[in-house]
């Protein structure tokens, strides 16, 4: 398959997925959401209309336009797929794909159900991609050039010592932040939520800690908030909400609580599910160089001057994971 075939394909996956994901995924849409509880449908919506979004056929070519992608010898790509949110391992599989190597994928066992409806998809749509795509679940027996992995830090350690001698990106464990200046519109703060809440805050690109400046009006975030209150009835949100309370109150820790969210000022960057961490702020431009000296902690910083509030978890097809270009690593292997 040359470039123009692997374009063709993609961007005809794109005009075939169906927004609803019930619908779209059929029984297999039930399979996933027994397997990961973190799957809602509004979540596996977002993702599936994220990935709709990004594969349409100019997006596409405005993505490959700024790369030279010669005709390579394939290389075979081991991915490892996280598994945190719907379809999260997607954009590896289709840098991959479309750079025209070959994909031997590990799957995330709490999101292998959609993925694997999507690579049957492909399939059906050109058969020839088959020759492309291998599944693995035993690492040890399998043969691959590179590699692609995807997990907390603990893990990456763990990657990075067992694939020493491989061209890889490993990645670690990143959070997102919004730093705030108080003079954010109701609307702005509302769209906020959508950075914070969505996907329960289980994404690398999900909000878990706010810089604010100081007395700031606490009674704004929460009203803004409240377009998520239903989020305190799904089982596995709640069990976490009232563990972290208990934990709180029995340290005997200020927080504020507004009945589905806890916010607890800590220095800290990455807040436990339910929990927003927030920290005041004096000095803007010593806040800028702090999040400049440490971003690499950092996947989506936003404010009104970075990623613009509720943009976080609508990722464009150019937004690497790690910030790291992966068609650039990919076509150079």
């Amino acid at each position: 398959m040359n470039l123009k075939d692997r374009i063709t394909l993609f961007s005809s996956l794109g005009e075939q997925i169906n927004l609803d994901s019930e619908i779209y995924f059929g029984d297999d849409f039930n399979d996933a959401r027994i397997k990961n509880p973190w799957f809602t449908k509004s979540n596996i919506d977002i993702a599936i209309s994220s990935i709709k979004e990004c594969l349409s056929f100019d997006n596409i070519h405005s993505l490959l336009s700024n790369y030279d992608i010669p005709s390579i010898d394939a290389k075979r790509v081991l991915v490892i797929m996280a598994g945190n949110i719907p379809l999260v391992g997607f954009s590896d599989l289709f840098c991959v794909l479309i750079t025209g190597n070959r994909l031997v994928v590990k799957f995330s066992s709490k999101d292998d159900v959609l993925i694997r409806f999507l690579l049957d998809k492909i399939i059906e749509i050109d058969s020839r991609i088959s020759n492309y795509i291998e599944i693995v679940e035993d690492l040890v027996k399998s043969d691959f050039d590179a590699v692609i992995a995807t997990g907390s830090d603990s893990s990456s350690k763990y990657f990075n010592y067992y694939f020493d001698s491989y061209k890889k990106i490993i990645r670690k464990n990143r959070r997102s932040i919004a730093v705030l200046d108080g003079a954010e519109t109701d609307h702005e703060l509302e769209l906020l939520s959508d950075d914070i809440f969505m996907y329960f805050g289980l994404g690398c690109r999900s909000v878990s800690k706010l810089f604010l400046p100081p007395k700031y009006d606490f009674d704004k975030l929460f009203n803004a908030f409240y377009r998520y209150k239903d989020v305190i009835n799904h089982l596995k949100y709640s069990n976490n909400y009232n563990y972290n309370k208990t934990i709180y109150l029995m340290n005997n820790e200020n927080i504020f609580d507004n009945g589905f969210v806890l916010l607890k000022e800590d220095v800290s960057i990455q807040s436990s599910i339910s929990t927003l961490f927030y920290e005041f702020y004096n000095d803007r431009k010593a806040l800028d160089s702090y999040i400049e000296s440490n971003n690499s902690l950092f996947q989506c910083i936003v404010s009104r001057d970075n990623v613009q509030f509720g943009q976080s978890q609508f990722p464009k097809i150019n937004d690497y994971a790690d910030k790291i270009d992966t068609i650039n690593f990919l076509i150079n292997l």
